[in-house]
């Protein structure tokens, strides 16, 4: 039998070996069960602070907090800033001449790039302030008094997946909870009969990374988001005909005695309190859901105002009717409210902002689709008074070229420099921080990240995103990671 020595020193034999390797292997099994189980102390499944039986119990921020809620706009395949909020008059002057300083071959995601190419929309003043914003989208830009604009936004990956990953988890992995999910397990529903967090995906389809970006990753599954839809209302939910009001309240008062008599044979039980407190609050959901998805009762002003009413643009109403379902939900106190504006299952460039062959004709669709009614939710939100505690915040998950591709129409990715804005509770209105240099290629002045993004959108619910962590894997997790500073001259 050969036996492992060092220096003279008998270490292990082959069979000791085996040994401790299968009694290790039947370690890490009994760990993993004991995990499923929550059975590990050192593991505690959610907040020491938290009732299980009751995750969506509203729970105090570190600090008082400018913003009760958010919504957050996702531009999925990543919109232009050269063509939208980024004005570059260096671009207009040098249109269709090589960038400087790149040498022979400036090559990106897609390979290799031509010259420097102007925005395909003229750029106007917008508002008392002056903004400058393209005729793309100039409904939005004639908010731009109330909006406050990063212009020196940068991104980790320059691949989709990996980047709408960070935008929305602040992590290019994936399996990582999205920031909805982070914020309704720190501050949990001003609601108890919707969910703390929605997602409402594009009526083309859902994004590239699908359901991840609005998981819980590690979080407990309560927290993650639930989609909801305004393209029709959700009859399956709603009473059957035959039954009547009556005999329905009867039915489910009789089985919430039959669960306290059971839950009182079973004193101490959390896992049983905690499945009784979910079915509950699913049955009341499911109720308020159906009732809140159904828009009819909407004026034709409202309507009108999103762009709901438009007969020409199917895409557009529906879209604008998603929108509207975005502020009722947020009027009913949800918390989070991720509002997706193009998808990827038309293909590369139909259903998204990906425009990397023929810019100018896709956003021609794209862009009247996004701009009457997010303008239109802008506008509602601030003359219900709304505006004044919920934050808008406006992503993509990274910019785009200066340049045109080599042999096309369209811009390839750019995760060096891109714009994103915010608008409502605790920002300052008017404002533009940050800039990219004079070509919109590369972030340059007062540069940030996500991870500064997402510090502060938690600082402004009042969540030091320092302390807002989570154990999972024998790391205290953070949606910042280990980075992230709270933008503090956006805020207001």
């Amino acid at each position: 039998m050969h036996i492992l020595t060092h220096a003279g020193r008998r270490l292990l034999d082959r069979r000791e070996f085996l040994f401790s390797g299968g009694s290790g292997l039947g370690s890490i099994a009994l760990s993993a069960m004991l995990h499923d189980e929550r059975l590990l102390a050192s593991q505690p499944p959610i907040r020491p602070e938290i009732d299980p039986s009751k995750p969506y119990a509203p729970r105090p921020p570190h600090f008082p907090a400018k913003a009760s809620r958010v919504v957050l706009v996702f531009c999925t395949g990543a919109i232009s800033h050269i063509d939208t909020f980024d004005y570059k008059p260096e671009l207009v002057k040098r249109h269709d001449t090589p960038m400087p300083d790149m040498g022979e071959k400036l090559i990106t995601f897609q390979g290799e790039n031509g010259n420097l190419i102007q925005p395909q929309w003229e750029f106007r003043p917008r508002g008392e302030s002056g903004a400058m914003t393209s005729d793309l989208l100039p409904h939005l830009g004639a908010m731009a008094d109330d909006i406050c604009f990063i212009h020196s936004m940068t991104a980790k990956s320059n691949t989709h997946g990996p980047a709408e990953n960070q935008m929305a988890t602040g992590f290019t992995l994936d399996g990582f909870p999205s920031a909805g999910a982070w914020v309704s397990y720190a501050l949990g529903s001003q609601c108890q009969d919707l969910p703390a967090f929605v997602a409402i995906p594009d009526p083309r389809g859902v994004p590239q990374v699908g359901p991840r970006q609005w998981a819980s990753g590690f979080l407990p599954a309560a927290f993650q988001g639930t989609p909801f839809n305004a393209d029709k209302p959700i009859p399956n939910l709603l009473r059957p005909a035959a039954l009547s009001a009556d005999t329905d309240r009867a039915s489910r008062d009789f089985l919430q005695r039959l669960n306290e008599k059971h839950l009182k044979r079973h004193p101490g039980d959390a896992d049983l309190a905690a499945r009784i407190s979910a079915y509950e609050l699913a049955a009341k959901m499911q109720l308020a859901a159906a009732r809140i998805a159904d828009l009819s009762d909407e004026t034709p002003q409202s309507f009108s105002l999103y762009g709901a009413d438009d007969v020409t643009n199917s895409l557009k109403s529906r879209f604008a009717r998603n929108c509207i379902l975005a502020r009722r939900l947020l009027e009913k106190g949800v918390r989070f409210v991720q509002l997706f504006n193009g998808a990827y299952a038309m293909g590369e460039g139909v259903g998204n902002w990906d425009g990397h062959k023929t810019l100018k004709e896709q956003y021609d669709k794209h862009g009247p689709i996004l701009d009457q009614p997010v303008a239109g939710l802008l506008r509602d939100l601030k003359q219900r008074g709304l505006l004044s505690d919920t934050l808008v915040v406006f992503v993509t998950e990274f910019g785009r070229m200066p340049t045109f591709q080599k042999g096309a129409s369209g811009r390839d990715h750019n995760p060096a420099g891109f714009t994103v804005w915010m608008a409502g509770a605790g920002v300052k209105p008017a404002m533009h921080y940050g800039a990219t240099d004079e070509f919109g290629y590369k972030a340059v002045e007062n540069v940030t990240t996500i991870y500064d993004l997402h510090a502060t959108i938690l600082h402004l619910l009042g969540i030091d995103h320092t302390r807002l962590s989570y154990y999972n894997n024998g790391i205290e997790r953070r949606l910042t990671d280990v980075h992230g500073e709270v933008i503090t001259p956006v805020l207001a």
